[in-house]
């Protein structure tokens, strides 16, 4: 045993010392050890080490321990799956770790004394759970390699239970064997032989096959797999909308089985434009590979499509799934598909999905950073993953290809087989190369973990091959109405306006809450950023901070065309920031319909909007004059006291004469009530919103202008209709200086005295 021992602190990633639980101690031995002699220098395990997941590093230790002489085995935890962060630290000890404890029986006698091998031995090994780009993993803290007992040879540490395990390729053999109709003990002799290895030199025995047999006995695999092709006509019977097809192979044995369901169909063509298609999943009993296809809806929930079972994993397997998937959806091919790395699932998608933009997904690529760079770049590594963070996220193509190979000058990559392949396929996952295609928010960090949260769920629920089609439907319909519940609750949920913008009101008379949650976000930056006419029709927009590079928006009122050079909008159908301060900074008050996509509307507003026919687009014009008409007519009255009583008397006039009209009869040609621009929206109407002091104050076309009207109050509510109170959309206090809302003007934050502060006003 060691007698040597050096005691290492790390800290944590904020710069601060880490607590005396995440304080390790990192033992030397002399160099006449046993690591000395069977260990090699990049096998020892040392503080800072990251690992990919906790698999990853007890499969790391496991090595290291099977080399050493000892196994070792899990013990504490901070935290618990499912619970708050979950598992945020563990602790691998080795197996002699620890004293037996006596534990009193139900009856209240002492157990017997059952012999142990644990003596207290102090070897160890703690991971910490770190955070880097939300992309988790874990770093070792804490390592300690002193035993206080006996280390085993390397014939006799495979007799440890730890390492008596059977590999996948020994279970096949082992059943290939018993179909032989071989015995236990000749399979451990054949394998003996084939491997090379002495007489009991296999990492498990005679009892290690015996076990795995009768395993196998329980899980009947033909039969399963037929009572799963009864159920799924079961449930054809039941509905003749639910899909499924399979195929047996020259074995009489089920090769590829997919089916999806009816409700799955329907949200296939509403939201089948963008797929996520996972494959990295597998039913192990059946050894079966499980692919999943999956979409996101307007409100941003992820819907099921479809699901296939494949038993092997080529080219020829995803094209007989693919070509499924796309009979049971009416032919009908999503515009971009999102997948895991995998090449044969790329050819088989470039074959038989030709016109579909495929992308990878990057959390699949990132989690094999830590195996393929950790230890190459050592101290630089976190430099390097936050280098390619900057390259993924870059916008030109041109500045990617220029800084990627800057990247891996600097760091001396040119070479290296991982950065040559990221290279070669980067199409497939750099952002510069799939902005111009439509992924529906889905290469998000926050709705790929929603993804996978789901699948998990989807797989912790099988049980029997034959009951994993009904267990399935039931967890989709439990979804589906928990998805019904929560946009029926949103639904009698009123917006909480940020901003005051009327671009802000009208979009949220059309947009879903998930849609319009994202559109604020970036409507709460847009102040942030300046806009610069640089051509005709053509500006730069930059952020206040930058003196260089900025984004470039083209707008054409005429044809309400305007495009930004971030390619937001194409890429997740909601405006960037860019676009809404220029919007904002040309007077325009409301954004042009093709930016509000039906993919993100309500189901009201999709339907209803698909198409408009030529009587209600006229009628919007006419409605849109009217609101400019309004807005005039305030900005002209409020310059005297006898402007403001010659409109207030002419208004009042009107009001009443239209009052006064025969109401229409109900058509062909009427306007349906609910269009959404069948009254006036948000975003132009003069907002009316009563302050403390008993001032009504209207917002009027100008963004910059919010004018104080207390005679108009008077004079409107003598007309005798309610209509000023029918028209009070704000909730809420509202400044009467500023326009914004959230305070009074007793309480504003831009007026000094009575001077006002002319900077600060407008709404951009």
């Amino acid at each position: 045993m060691s007698e040597g021992t050096s005691l290492i602190i790390e800290s944590s990633e904020n710069g601060t010392d880490l607590s005396q639980d995440d304080i390790g101690t990192m033992e030397e031995t002399p160099e006449d050890t046993i690591l000395s002699r069977q260990t090699s220098v990049n096998l020892v395990p040392f503080i800072g080490q990251r690992f990919v997941s906790q698999e990853a590093a007890y499969e790391y230790y496991c090595t290291f321990a099977k080399q050493f002489g000892f196994s070792i085995r899990r013990n504490r935890t901070r935290g618990k799956d499912g619970v708050g962060r979950g598992v945020t630290r563990r602790d691998f000890t080795c197996h002699r770790g620890g004293y037996p404890q006596m534990k009193l029986s139900e009856d209240g006698k002492m157990q017997r004394n059952r012999k142990s091998s644990r003596c207290g031995c102090q070897a160890y090994m703690r991971i910490v759970k770190r955070t880097h780009f939300d992309v988790p993993e874990w770093r070792i803290t804490g390592f300690s390699n002193i035993h206080n007992h006996e280390l085993l040879k390397s014939n006799e540490v495979c007799l440890l239970p730890a390492y008596s395990t059977l590999s996948p390729d020994d279970k096949s053999r082992i059943c290939m064997f018993a179909k032989a109709g071989m015995s236990a003990r000749q399979m451990l002799r054949l394998m003996e032989l084939e491997k090379g290895v002495r007489l009991g030199c296999l990492p498990f025995t005679e009892v290690d096959i015996r076990n795995l047999l009768q395993s196998f006995r329980n899980i009947d695999r033909d039969n399963d797999a037929i009572d799963l092709i009864a159920m799924c006509k079961k449930m054809k019977d039941e509905n003749s909308n639910f899909k499924y097809d399979f195929k047996i192979d020259g074995h009489n044995r089920l090769q590829y089985i997919s089916w999806s369901y009816a409700s799955s169909v329907q949200l296939y063509e509403a939201f089948g434009d963008a797929v996520i298609f996972d494959t990295s999943h597998c039913l192990d009993a059946y050894d079966m590979l499980v692919g999943v296809w999956l979409g996101v809806d307007n409100h941003g929930m992820t819907c099921f499509f479809g699901c296939v079972l494949l038993r092997e994993e080529n080219m020829q397997s995803f094209s007989w799934a693919l070509k499924t998937f796309l009979g049971f959806m009416k032919g009908k091919a999503p515009q971009t598909i999102l997948t895991d790395h995998n090449m044969w699932l790329k050819e088989a998608i470039a074959t038989e999905m030709a016109q579909t933009k495929h992308a990878f997904c990057i959390l699949h690529i990132i989690a094999k950073f830590s195996d393929w760079f950790s230890v190459l770049l050592g101290s630089r590594y976190d430099e390097w993953k936050a280098e390619f963070h900057r390259l993924y996220n870059l916008d030109s193509v041109e500045d990617f290809e220029q800084e990627w190979k800057e990247m891996a000058n600097n760091y001396g990559l040119n070479t290296n087989k991982h950065i040559i392949s990221l290279y070669t396929l980067r199409t497939f996952w750099a952002l510069a190369f799939l902005k111009h295609y439509f992924f529906a928010g889905m290469m998000h960090t926050s709705q790929t973990n929603s993804v996978n949260a789901f699948i998990q769920r989807f797989l912790s629920a099988q049980s029997q091959l034959d009951r994993f089609v009904e267990q399935l439907a039931d967890i989709v319909e439990f979804k589906d109405r928990a998805g019904a519940k929560q946009r029926m609750q949103q639904k009698g949920q009123r917006f909480c306006l940020k901003t005051g913008s009327p671009i802000e009101s009208h979009a949220s008379s059309v947009l879903t809450p998930y849609a319009f949650g994202k559109l604020q976000e970036e409507l709460i930056l847009a102040p942030q950023y300046a806009s610069i006419l640089v051509d005709e029709d053509c500006f730069q927009v930059r952020h206040h901070t930058q003196m260089d590079g900025a984004w470039k928006v083209i707008w054409h009122p005429c044809q309400e065309h305007i495009s930004c050079s971030c390619h937001l909008f194409e890429f997740s159908g909601i405006l960037c920031r860019h676009v809404l301060r220029v919007l904002s900074t040309n007077n325009c008050f409301r954004i042009p319909d093709q930016y509000l996509p039906l993919r993100w509307r309500g189901l009201s507003s999709s339907s209803t909007n698909a198409f408009q026919p030529m009587p209600i687009r006229e009628h919007s014009r006419k409605v849109q004059f009217l609101e400019s008409l309004s807005s005039a007519l305030v900005a002209e009255s409020v310059q005297s006291e006898e402007h403001l009583d010659a409109a207030c008397e002419q208004v009042s006039m009107v009001v009443s004469h239209i009052k006064d009209l025969p109401k229409a009869v109900h058509g062909a040609n009427d306007i349906p009530n609910d269009i959404s621009y069948n009254r006036p929206s948000d975003s132009l109407i003069l907002q009316e919103v009563e302050d403390a002091d008993g001032i009504v104050n209207f917002s009027i076309g100008n963004p910059h202008e919010s004018i104080t009207l207390g005679k108009l109050k008077e004079k409107r509510l003598g007309v005798g209709d309610d209509t000023s109170k029918k028209r009070r959309h704000c909730s809420g206090l509202c400044c009467g200086h500023c326009g914004q809302y959230g305070y009074d003007a007793s309480e504003c934050h831009i007026m000094g005295g009575d001077n006002l502060n002319g900077e600060a006003l407008g709404y951009l």
